[in-house]
């Protein structure tokens, strides 16, 4: 597995082992041991995956101690992380990045007080991320309006489904 750093401390780019042959492919996903000699060491203990069609955004949200290791299963889509911990010079800073299931499979591990989109650019796309707390509810985390215009952020097309909650 190969890990990267990005423009926002913290998050990184790692791009999974990946097994081809003539049969196709054998991705390992998540290796407790790999990961936590190349990341920092955070106990995963929920998996969750959403299915969503063409131009769905969900997010932003997030929360102060949850960290998420995101994948995109099938399909592909656009995240967003946005830094929304008070304290860093990078408040309030995001980036980007496009995640596809014929990119490698790669992944972001987003931080706790970052919270993140995703935009489905294909006709479905599964989203699937490993957390490191319990989902307790929206009460428990925080919401960004995905046209801030305070966070002026890039998207590559406008949504046309989103939830009340993103609305």
């Amino acid at each position: 597995m190969k890990v990267q750093r990005t423009s926002l401390n913290g998050v990184l780019m790692i791009t999974p082992n990946i097994f081809t042959d003539y049969r196709g492919a054998y991705v390992e996903t998540y290796n407790k041991h790999e990961y936590q000699l190349r990341m920092p060491p955070v106990d995963f203990v929920q998996d969750d995956i959403s299915v969503s069609r063409y131009g769905t955004l969900r997010g932003i949200h997030g929360d102060d101690r949850t960290w998420k290791l995101v994948t995109c299963l099938w399909g592909e889509f656009y995240l967003v992380v946005v830094n929304y911990d008070k304290s860093s010079p990078q408040y309030k800073q995001w980036t980007a990045f496009t995640l596809s299931h014929r990119d490698d499979y790669r992944q972001v591990l987003i931080p706790p007080k970052f919270g993140n989109a995703h935009l489905v650019l294909t006709q479905w796309a599964i989203f699937h991320y490993k957390q490191s707390t319990y989902y307790e509810g929206p009460e428990n985390q925080f919401t960004l309006k995905w046209n801030d215009s305070e966070l002026d952020i890039y998207w590559p097309m406008k949504p046309t489904i989103l939830s009340q909650r993103d609305s």
